[in-house]
This record gives C-alpha cells, sequence and structure tokens, in this order.
C-alpha cells in the first residue's frame, strides 16, 4: 500500500475518502472517541471567555470575533495539515499505517451521514410511537428552535427541514472541502461551522461578538448550499423512479423550480436552497412562524403542500427525505472520488 506523502497534504487520496465515508457510516461519532469538534468547541468557548476579558464594548466585541476566527481556523488548518504529513514520514509500516488509520478516522469525523439520519430516525421513531414528549425532546438535540409545544406535523416538518439543510453543513460542504483542499481545509470548515453554531447568533450577546464567524459561515457554504439543492432535484428522480412514488422527472422539475422561486426566502443566503429544493422534491411546505428562546420569529414559509399538511403526510415525507439524504450522500462522494482520481496524486 501507498501511503500519503507528507508533501500532498491538501490533495486527500481517494481511497481515504472512500474509507473514511465507510467509517462514518459504520461507526458514525462514538463518544467513546476523541472527536475534532469538540476539541473545537472547548477551543471556542476558552477563547471567548479570554477575549470578552478584553474587549467589551460593541465595535471592540467585533473585533473580538474576528480574532476569534482567526485564533481557531488557522490552528485547526496548521494542526491538521501536519497530522496529514505523518503518514508519508514513518518508513516503519505499522507506524504508517497507524497513521493511515488515524488520518481515515479523522477525515471520517468531518462527515455526518451516520449521526444525521439516526438522530432523524429517533424523533420518526418517537412520532410513530406517539409520544409526543419524547419527540419534542429528540427534535429539541437537533434544532434551535423552542420545541415544548410543537404539534406532531410540527416536529415532523422540523425534522425535514434540519435533514436538508443539514445534508448542505454536514455532508456535502465537508466532502466538498475534503475534494478541493483535503483534510486541512474541511476541517477549517468544521472550525468554521462550529464558531457560527456557538455565537453566530444575532441576540444581545453575539450580535456583535458573533458577526465575523456568521459571516465566514456564509461565505464557506455558499457554493456547497447550492451544490446540495441541485444534488437533491437529482436524488429526487432516482427516488421515485426505483420507489414508483411518482413521476420522477415532475418530481425533479418541481425541487428546481422550488428552488429556484423560494430559496432566498429564508433568513439565511444558504439554508433556504437545500429546504426548498427538500420542499418541492416532497411536495411539502416548510418554514412558517417558530419560536427561538421565548421570542416569535415569522419565517416565510417554503414550498406548496401538495398532499396535505397531516401528521400521516409529513410522516411519510420525512422518510422519503432520509432516503434523499442517502442518495444525495452517495451522490456527492461518488463525484468527490472521481474528482480526486482523475486530479491523481499531488
Amino acid at each position: 500500500m501507498t501511503f500519503p506523502s507528507p508533501y500532498s497534504t491538501c490533495v486527500l487520496h481517494p481511497y481515504i475518502l472512500g474509507l473514511a465515508f465507510l467509517v462514518d457510516l459504520a461507526i458514525g461519532d462514538p463518544r467513546w472517541l476523541p472527536h475534532p469538534v469538540r476539541l473545537i468547541g472547548s477551543a471556542i468557548s476558552a477563547t471567548e471567555r479570554m477575549l470578552r476579558a478584553f474587549f467589551k464594548t460593541p465595535s471592540r466585541e467585533k473585533l473580538a470575533g474576528g480574532l476569534l476566527v482567526l485564533f481557531i481556523t488557522i490552528p485547526a488548518f496548521l494542526i491538521t495539515a501536519l497530522i496529514c504529513g505523518l503518514p508519508g514520514m514513518f518508513s516503519n509500516p505499522v507506524a504508517a499505517l497507524f497513521g493511515t488509520v488515524a488520518l481515515i478516522y479523522l477525515t471520517s469525523t468531518t462527515i455526518a451521514v451516520h449521526e444525521l439520519i439516526g438522530s432523524a430516525r429517533l424523533v420518526i421513531r418517537a412520532v410513530r410511537g406517539k409520544s409526543i414528549e419524547e419527540a419534542r425532546h429528540k427534535l429539541s438535540m437537533l434544532v434551535g428552535r423552542d420545541t415544548n409545544n410543537l404539534s406532531y406535523e410540527d416536529i415532523l416538518r422540523a425534522t425535514t427541514e434540519t435533514l436538508a439543510e443539514n445534508l448542505s453543513d454536514g455532508i456535502i460542504a465537508p466532502v466538498f472541502y475534503l475534494a478541493t483542499g483535503g483534510l486541512p481545509l474541511a476541517m477549517t470548515y468544521k472550525a468554521i461551522n462550529t464558531l457560527d453554531s456557538m455565537v453566530g447568533y444575532k441576540n444581545d450577546t453575539y450580535r456583535y461578538f458573533g458577526w465575523a464567524a456568521a459571516r465566514l459561515d456564509d461565505i464557506a457554504n455558499y457554493i456547497p448550499a447550492r451544490i446540495t439543492g441541485l444534488l437533491i432535484a437529482v436524488s429526487v428522480f432516482f427516488l421515485a423512479l426505483f420507489t414508483g412514488s411518482g413521476n420522477p422527472i415532475a418530481a425533479t422539475r418541481s425541487s428546481l423550480a422550488v428552488m429556484a422561486r423560494d430559496g432566498r426566502k429564508h433568513t439565511s443566503p444558504n439554508s433556504g436552497i437545500p429546504e426548498a429544493a427538500m420542499a418541492g422534491a416532497l411536495g411539502i411546505r416548510m418554514g412558517g412562524p417558530s419560536t427561538y428562546g421565548g421570542i416569535p420569529v415569522n419565517k416565510p414559509f417554503i414550498g406548496d403542500s401538495k398532499t396535505g399538511g397531516s401528521a400521516d403526510n409529513y410522516l411519510i415525507a420525512s422518510k422519503d427525505a432520509i432516503s434523499i439524504v442517502k442518495i444525495t450522500s452517495l451522490l456527492g462522494i461518488s463525484i468527490a472520488l472521481l474528482i480526486l482520481s482523475l486530479r491523481g496524486p499531488a
């Protein structure tokens, strides 16, 4: 076996990506294994406390937010680049193999197919079991909105929304950066995404401090979100074709049409793209009023309710959304592997 060269840290070998994808499908992110995102999260919290002690006015909080982004993303890239070069530095095959296994695992931690599908299934299972409190609790671990008063329909709609959004953030975007810049760039993206999830809010606490993280996340997700929307439209074609659940061409056309019409209605410049593509693919309506921290937010509706808004229809749609996530993930990883194979070794 040829191990990655220490001088090709920004070019991921196809077999590393392929095996990493299989590792994620098999084990996901077990709590007993160290995970880079947890380390990044701890670093963000510690750095935030340090910076807030010195920067307290709104203008200085903006500066502190910019420094936070630099203090987190630059080390994430440099440390990962160093780790990527280690396997090729060992002449001992056992040590080189150990380093390559570690590299495969680290690459798998940037992809979240197993965790996303597993978490959504837990919510759907609770809904099917008519356990609304359990369903609300499971959903609260996936979304930022308040879930205490959601109906079954609301729970399933929110589940489908988060499947679409996290399909982009947690799967297609990391794979995009793995294919274009290797593990260092993908890990930097994960750092940006974690920064946004922790400090990128528009509330009083993070309005100024989190601006840099939020803007950088918007930039980092711009291309992947649009790739995700297109892949969803392709995926629903295969879903309808192989399951006989509808007209494949009509489903694809609906996905593209709703994405073009409603993709920019979302407050995020990116989240609305995959959500609209998913809504069009499934013939359901997403969005609408929600509550965050007790504060009502009137989000626009996305998509058209072609099958009605009952819990049973949303249950079918949520299960189809999981199938679309699977197909889209396979399409994304296949395209990335093809790109890496055509590019050849560094």
